[in-house]
């Protein structure tokens, strides 16, 4: 019989060990079945020493309550039938089951506690009854006595027992939900990451092929054409200080100097609604984005259709970054001399929508204004070249603000770049 498993509390952890307060329930429990022997009247009998062995045997079986409850109890009736049969003093049939009764119950053998007491009872009515002495006659106080001490032995055991595995159940509750903020937050942090690695990626990647093309400008001019070099270095110079200060604005946000934490607000709806890094312009800023362009000699030109106050500044930053990609891409890949951007936002039921039910538009985003991001150019297309990071992160950009975005070659040549953004993310 292996009985129920307890933990031991660790060692300093500031409570007494299970195994004293074993020791003193059974001392209380033998002194109280030997201040029931001593109290014996004339008319029941003589204590004898006998009487007093079986409390401190009744008291030691307590021990055994952790290990082997239900031996423990299954030994204490047998005890209280064997003293009643040595013919010591009356003392009761529940008063000395009570420990036993009670821990049975509270370390999950409530069955066996119940079974007991109600054979404890059963004899004690048979024996009352069959007895010739007209005074041992069953009274109802007698049996009201003991069907309470029972009862209330097994309650307050199944109570403790209860009360213990709520506490438990809450901690456990408590380190669940511990471990999901912890999950939640490394999620949170995660997003950032990503969030942060595409801006670098588009800024920097942007500016250094802005770079390389103006170097290879300037080594090409150097002794032929002085003014040139130099004006190719004054590109290379400007985007490098571009990209030193997109890098020091991002080392700031992550050392979290403005006193708010590198992964944005505390739901994480930085991280999920797009919000531009420090540094990013914007549309407003769209001549700045596709100067660098230009100053390699690529002919940009930008239309922009975007009433203020039209779109969010989650729209607005995904939107420049959709640009600034795009024009790295003809930059570093297309060969092309002449690029168009296009940027214009659309209304359900008025000039330049695609329609749609009422509900979503035919293009799978739901209804409301939406931004539109188009670039195109004339170089040479993608063919059948495996797609890149630089439009990978472009539709990853665009899918978190529950938009699309299409790339491939145009059907007269070139490459084309189209994004569909939602206007307003509470539409």
């Amino acid at each position: 019989m292996s009985g129920v498993s307890v933990d031991e509390p660790p060692a300093g952890g500031g409570r007494p060990s299970p195994w004293v307060a074993d020791v003193v329930l059974a001392l209380a429990m033998a002194l109280v079945i030997a201040v029931v022997v001593a109290a014996a009247t004339e008319a029941e009998g003589r204590a004898e020493p006998g009487a007093y062995a079986f409390a401190a045997g009744l008291g030691a079986l307590v021990l055994l309550r952790r290990r082997a409850p239900r031996l423990m109890l299954a030994l204490t009736v047998f005890g209280i039938f064997a003293y009643y049969t040595a013919g010591f003093v009356p003392i009761g049939m529940a008063l000395p089951a009570v420990a036993a009764l009670y821990s049975a119950a509270e370390l999950r053998r409530t069955g066996w506690a119940v079974g007991a007491g109600a054979v404890l009872l059963a004899v004690a009515t048979y024996y009352r009854i069959g007895d010739t002495d007209p005074s041992a006659y069953l009274t109802v106080y007698d049996f009201l006595t003991n069907v309470a001490l029972v009862a209330a032995a097994i309650a307050l055991g199944v109570a403790v027992r209860l009360g213990r595995e709520a506490r438990e159940r809450a901690a456990q509750i408590r380190a669940l939900t511990a471990a999901e903020e912890a999950r939640a937050a490394d999620r949170r942090m995660q997003a950032e990451r990503l969030r942060i690695a595409r801006d670098l990626h588009d800024v920097v990647g942007h500016n250094l092929s802005v770079v390389a093309l103006h170097a290879n400008v300037a080594a090409e001019a150097v002794g032929r054409d002085d003014g040139a070099a130099l004006g190719a270095l004054d590109h290379v110079r400007s985007a490098t200080s571009n990209t030193l200060h997109e890098l020091r604005a991002t080392v700031k946000l992550l050392r979290g100097r403005d006193g708010a934490p590198a992964g944005g607000t505390a739901d994480g709806s930085a991280a999920a609604r797009g919000n531009p890094a420090r540094g990013a312009p914007g549309l407003a800023g769209i001549e700045t984005l596709v100067a660098p362009a230009r100053s390699t000699g690529l002919d940009v030109v930008v239309d922009v259709d975007v009433p203020p106050g039209s779109i969010d500044a989650a729209a607005d930053a995904a939107a420049s970054r959709i640009v600034t990609e795009a024009l790295t891409n003809v930059l570093r890949h297309s060969g092309a001399r002449h690029a168009r951007v296009t940027v214009t936002v659309s209304r359900p039921g008025g000039a330049g929508t695609a329609g749609g039910s009422a509900g979503t538009h035919d293009d799978g985003l739901p209804a409301g204004d939406r931004l539109r991001v188009e670039v195109t150019d004339d170089g040479a297309g993608a063919g059948r070249a495996p797609e890149g990071s630089g439009i990978s992160g472009m539709r990853e950009r665009a899918h978190l603000l529950g938009g699309v975005l299409r790339a491939g070659d145009a059907p007269g040549g070139g490459f084309t770049v189209v994004a569909q953004l939602p206007a307003r993310l509470d539409a």
